[in-house]
């Protein structure tokens, strides 16, 4: 019964990778099914995740958080409200040569993602337990990255002291968030890209990238 629950997890994950264009080495391939098996594991004793079956969360959690890849931005990213590690954790595994910081208030939550850091060896991630509004870095960071943590004219508010002057910010969403949207502050551009995360077709996906336009003239 394990193996074939092992064999079903990995087939939808490279199923799901070729249908996201991703062409990952086995090493990192092999990384993601251990990341995703102890998020299950863990997830029976501390709740990490409302996603309960092992298989649902390699498109909820794994798939989905591989879309915001071409998204990202610069060197440094910072992944706020980050939960169980995602979208920092896969971004981390498939992209060694970008550092991350994983950020979270929730301790249990932190410990699993340092836990899955040490086991993975994965050398470009660090979790850190804060509050956004309350983390102030020695520097910016070209990207942050937030999957559904607030409404985007709060994301701003929390966030954007955390940016490079050129830096962006990186929000994941369901539905287009059009009304949300109006209410950003003036100086701020956008962007709506439309994704389609493999196994979650039938939910929508938009991924809103922003910037600052007064930094681009100052």
């Amino acid at each position: 019964m394990v193996n074939k629950i092992s064999n079903n997890i990995e087939d939808k994950l490279r199923c799901g990778l070729r249908d996201l264009n991703e062409v990952l080495s086995e090493d990192k391939i092999e990384k993601l099914i251990v990341l995703i098996e102890e998020l299950e594991r863990w997830n029976q004793k501390f709740n990490l995740t409302a996603i309960r079956s092992i298989e649902d969360m390699v498109s909820g959690h794994l798939l989905d958080s591989l879309s915001v890849r071409p998204f990202l931005h610069g060197q440094l990213i910072i992944d706020v409200g980050t939960g169980a590690g995602f979208p920092g954790l896969p971004l981390a595994v498939v992209d060694p040569d970008l550092d991350f910081i994983l950020l979270d208030s929730n301790g249990k939550k932190v410990g699993f993602i340092k836990h899955v850091i040490n086991l993975l060896d994965i050398n470009n991630a660090q979790a850190i337990k804060k509050r956004a509004e309350d983390y102030v870095p020695a520097s910016g960071f070209d990207t942050v990255i937030a999957r559904a943590l607030t409404d985007i004219p709060n994301l701003i508010a929390l966030t954007e002291h955390l940016l490079v002057k050129q830096g962006m910010i990186i929000s994941l969403k369901g539905k287009n968030p059009i009304k949300e949207l109006k209410k950003i502050p003036k100086f701020w551009k956008y962007s709506v890209s439309k994704v389609i995360v493999p196994g979650l077709e039938k939910h929508e996906r938009h991924i809103i990238s922003l910037q600052n336009l007064k930094n681009e003239i100052t």
